[in-house]
């Protein structure tokens, strides 16, 4: 009786989501262009998951509130800045996309409205002021993302199947969802194929999302997948992309649309498997009252 009705739920929380998206869908693609309409789009399945939660329960408690053990949100914080710099450190030595410091730099001062003298230093508090200041606007946007996936859509997988289908199967949500943007508009490498870049953002994102997952499940709590995903978005996409020149094979490389990550998405998808393998019949942290 309870996977039917968590079915349910998952079935109208969808409608919901790519009903809601598909509004921003449609000035995306008429545009070509996700800046503008980038955090109506985010938060198009945290919105469905409210609707959702109110509609079965009149209720949004039980979407993981409460902010759980700090051991996960360091975790989740540390991670992206650990691959990326084991990918990107093999990017730039090994001479497929340099550091190229002066552009970063340049392009910082730009967007503060700063003279600029020294390109390192200059670099460096920037990059210090995103990783502190700037992770508290980019966990805003990922928030409404993340209430929706795992606040709401992978406890009610894990109550009707299991930790490694629930894993699978938001992963693969997650990644369609964001189709039409990468395929039909600016959200890929620049000088890269799309199809490539579908691809590797599918093998990045549902290995990935195993590592979501556990962090929900294993903490009871939303909030370490937030931070996980404001910490991925911000020094991949704002500090480690930036600082790489670009050059012919770059595209095929870096970011979240190149074989670099999409390699991270796998092997972290296969450990945390195996760690999530002990949650297979824990569900219970999920269905505790959360105040």
């Amino acid at each position: 009786m309870m996977h039917s009705r968590s079915w349910k739920k998952i079935i109208v929380f969808l409608g919901f989501t790519f009903g809601l998206s598909s509004i921003f869908y449609y000035f995306i693609l008429r545009s070509g262009m996700i800046q503008t309409y980038t955090l109506g789009l985010m938060w198009s399945p945290g919105l469905a998951a409210l609707l959702t939660q109110l509609i079965f329960t009149r209720s949004i408690r039980n979407l993981g509130w409460k902010f759980g053990k700090g051991r996960y949100l360091l975790l989740a914080y540390l991670l992206p800045i650990i691959y990326g710099i084991v990918v990107y450190g093999i990017v730039w030595l090994s001479g497929i996309g340099p550091l190229d410091i002066q552009t970063f730099a340049t392009q910082a001062a730009e967007q503060w409205g700063r003279e600029m003298q020294n390109p390192a230093t200059f670099s460096l508090v920037f990059g210090l002021i995103l990783a502190t200041v700037g992770v508290f606007t980019s966990s805003f946007a990922a928030l409404g993302e993340e209430i929706g996936w795992r606040g709401f859509l992978v406890p009610e997988l894990t109550r009707a199947t299991s930790f490694t289908t629930a894993s699978l199967v938001s992963g693969v949500i997650w990644t369609v969802w964001h189709a039409p943007i990468i395929l039909l508009a600016d959200y890929n490498n620049p000088g890269g194929s799309r199809i490539f870049g579908l691809i590797c953002f599918a093998f990045l994102v549902i290995g990935s999302s195993f590592v979501y997952a556990w962090l929900r499940l294993k903490s009871g709590s939303l909030w370490p997948a937030v931070l996980l995903h404001a910490s991925h978005n911000l020094f991949i996409q704002g500090i480690f992309t930036p600082l790489t020149g670009e050059t012919a094979l770059t595209p095929y490389v870096i970011d979240e649309f190149g074989i670099g990550l999409a390699l991270v998405g796998v092997l972290l998808g296969v450990v945390f498997w195996r760690k999530g393998k002990d949650l297979e019949e824990k569900t219970a942290v999920v269905e505790a009252p959360i105040v």
